[in-house]
């Protein structure tokens, strides 16, 4: 069971949610706040003044004013009119990590639900009743309304949930994991689709996934290095220190303990006509280093986000019920593209990469294309072309979503983030990045093979044993894509970077 502590969560919680899928509980002392909030809630329900969310419609309808004993119909006619998302499920893990953020949103004490809300979700996670949510259909302002009137729906009895390997009505799948739903009070509906975790949770595993592949990108680059007997003198720490940049620094320190002691760079660090590598080679810790300063401004906006109250009214301190706009999802958006463009550059840097091994004129000697028989044999020829046209739809990707709005809602919602394909986006663009990185890790474990008898460091060793334990070397020619999803799929799970053996940066460990 993890406990989280609305406002001071942190990335490591969070990751964890995403990854391991623990039972999730607020901490009891949030419960205070939320109770105090609930009850002033319900005094402006049951007063003559109008009070948006409350006891009126909503968005270009809240002039309506709503009687109190149809406030119940109100909440549930909301949730359900809302229910307008289409497209494919929404990925487990996300649903989870969003359903998270919610919790954590509603623990703040601004949004005035009752604990019962509360109860339920974490109920509904501990007992794996997850919502089936349609992943298309938010703006990314006004809340992510659609995807979490779907979540909300589940919790009424309506919708569709998940449950033990089943998708079932929410009524089913609550009563079956020995939970009921509940009756929305005043404002509750409001509460649960206002606000930004659908964006958030989005952009939060395309953030987690993109680290994990910027520390993939540290060995892999290592080991086209050593392929193409690059130079290790642009690694000098003085050199990264005169710039300044910590990911950089990180980054030239890594590649230095990974490879540290290779009898290859060894062989070559004198005598050597070449006086500059390319830039792919050359420039490594600027461009992934410098990737990694990006995510990690992102991430703390998303950090920040996580733990913020995005409801709207709000509740406040004094017991006000004002209306303000922290539903508007642009500090998710901004971090979105940031990492979009991480991702897309991180990715360009390793194609190069790729190019330069299979480029008999650049390679320093390799065989054309890495195969012991070219001509024949056509070895990596078109996998690297498939890198190539993942590094290009990645760049489209990443074209800049935050400058997208458009008016929607009568023009009510006038300017909106588009935070939510933003974020969306990035599932992909981390699987185009995972999938590129392992054809480069074919690409440079074979390079290395042929450098024999000349041997790369120890940690690169235990790199290329890893791979080679789910893909043999090619020899002759054969159908590679099932060597580029195994490649892909070690590459994603943080196999290789694990198997390097060495202490690689984390997302936290820099400012």
């Amino acid at each position: 069971m993890l406990t989280l502590t609305p406002g001071g969560v942190t990335l490591t919680d969070l990751g964890r949610i995403w990854r391991e899928d623990p039972p999730v509980r607020l901490s009891p002392s949030a419960r205070p706040g939320v109770e105090a909030a609930a009850a002033r809630v319900a005094r402006a329900a049951a007063g003559t003044e109008a009070v948006y969310g409350v006891n009126t419609g909503f968005g270009k309808l809240a002039s309506v004013k709503i009687v109190p004993e149809d406030t119940e119909t109100l909440q549930k006619n909301l949730i359900l009119s809302h229910c307008a998302g289409v497209g494919d499920p929404m990925p487990r893990s996300i649903v989870r990590l969003m359903m998270a953020l919610k919790l954590l949103s509603l623990g703040r004490g601004a949004s005035g639900v009752r604990w019962d809300i509360i109860a339920l979700i974490e109920g509904m996670l501990e007992r794996s009743v997850t919502p089936v949510i349609p992943a298309q259909g938010s703006v990314g302002a006004s809340g992510d309304l659609a995807p979490l009137a779907h979540m909300a729906a589940v919790m009424i009895g309506e919708g569709a949930a998940m449950h033990e390997g089943v998708v079932k009505t929410g009524a089913q799948a609550l009563g079956d994991a020995g939970l009921s739903p509940v009756v929305l009070g005043p404002k509750e509906g409001l509460a649960l689709i206002n606000g930004t975790q659908f964006s958030t949770a989005y952009a939060l595993g395309g953030l987690f996934g993109a680290w994990n592949a910027a520390r993939s990108a540290l060995v892999t680059s290592t080991l086209s290095t050593d392929a193409i007997m690059g130079s290790t003198a642009p690694l000098h720490p003085d050199i990264h220190a005169l710039r300044g940049h910590a990911g950089q620094i990180e980054a030239a320190a890594a590649m230095r303990v990974l490879l540290d002691g290779s009898a290859i760079r060894e062989s070559h660090r004198t005598g050597d006509t070449r006086v500059q590598d390319p830039y792919c080679i050359r420039c490594q810790p600027q461009v992934t280093g410098a990737a990694m300063d990006v995510l990690r401004m992102a991430a703390r906006t998303l950090e920040t986000e996580a733990n913020a109250a995005t409801d709207n009214p709000l509740i406040l301190s004094d017991g006000q019920i004002v209306s303000g706009g922290n539903f508007h999802a642009e500090p998710v958006g901004f971090a979105a593209d940031m990492i979009a463009l991480a991702v897309a550059e991180i990715g360009a840097v390793a194609q190069r990469r790729v190019a330069l091994m299979v480029d008999p004129t650049l390679s320093f000697d390799l065989p054309p294309f890495l195969t012991p028989d070219p001509g024949l044999n056509s070895g990596f020829m078109i996998a690297e072309v498939t890198t190539a046209a993942l590094m290009s739809e990645n760049k489209h990707l990443a074209n800049p979503t935050v400058t997208d709005s458009t008016p929607t809602s009568a023009n009510q919602e006038d300017h909106v983030s588009m935070a939510a394909h933003g974020a969306r986006r990035l599932e992909r663009m981390v699987a185009n990045l995972n999938a590129i990185l392992g054809v480069e890790l074919l690409c440079g474990a074979q390079g290395v093979e042929f450098r024999a008898p000349l041997v790369t460091s120890v940690p690169l060793q235990h790199v290329i044993a890893r791979l080679r334990r789910d893909v043999p070397t090619l020899t002759t020619d054969r159908a590679v894509a099932p060597d580029i999803a195994a490649a892909t799929r070690l590459i994603a799970d943080g196999d290789i970077a694990a198997a390097s053996g060495i202490s690689l940066p984390e997302l936290e460990a820099a400012p």
